[in-house]
């Protein structure tokens, strides 16, 4: 295994991903080869299916924070739990470590990104449109509010006949993040994906 370490800690917005001006991490990060590693590195992680919702990428789902080139030359991948507690969290790890194992990026290590905490913002456009056609009802907004994690406050479109006239079955779904809902024109059961 490639991995160098593996560290549960709190780290700030990595968004940006590059290293700042002055930075003694900015001469690796352009180091020859590391924008391809990079690349190769997001690529494999394109096709790593979250356990929970085979529909979508640990990429579309937004817990993957960053792939950066580390001052030793590894690459070092952010990844957040959806929640603190989430079950799919340490299979979620271990996909993501075999992809980078092998799509040859060279020596890296997975990093848990605890802070700031994941939000359901982080859906990409895309992961929300398969979540969709998975028939999972995407979030439409997060929320710090636990009253908006429920979807009993305004009407939650069937994804199958898109009707609004639905009902709350369950708070919890098949996973703590989701919420189970019927429709009352097809009568089918969905999930809703909570603001979080």
């Amino acid at each position: 295994m490639n991995a160098l370490a593996l560290s549960d800690r709190a780290a700030g917005d990595p968004a940006a991903g590059d290293p700042a001006p002055g930075d003694p991490t900015a001469a690796v990060a352009n180091a020859p080869g590391a924008a391809a590693r990079i690349a190769r590195a997001w690529a494999a992680l394109r096709d790593v299916e979250d356990p929970e919702i085979p529909a979508v990428s640990v990429v579309d789902l937004g817990v993957i924070r960053f792939v950066t080139t580390q001052s030793d030359g590894s690459l070092g991948v952010g990844l957040s739990p959806t929640y603190t507690g989430c079950p799919a969290t340490e299979v979620i790890q271990a996909l993501v470590e075999r992809a980078l194992a092998d799509a040859d990026v060279g020596a890296w290590r997975v990093v848990r990104v605890l802070a700031p905490a994941w939000s359901s913002d982080w859906i990409t456009a895309e992961g929300r449109r398969k979540l969709a056609e998975y028939g999972i009802v995407p979030p439409d907004h997060s929320s710090s509010s636990l009253r908006d994690l429920r979807p009993g406050g305004r009407p939650v479109a069937c994804p199958r006949c898109h009707s609004t006239h639905t009902e709350t079955v369950s708070e919890f779904g098949s996973t703590p993040c989701k919420a189970l809902l019927r429709c009352r024109e097809c009568l089918e059961p969905f999930e809703y994906f909570k603001c979080i």
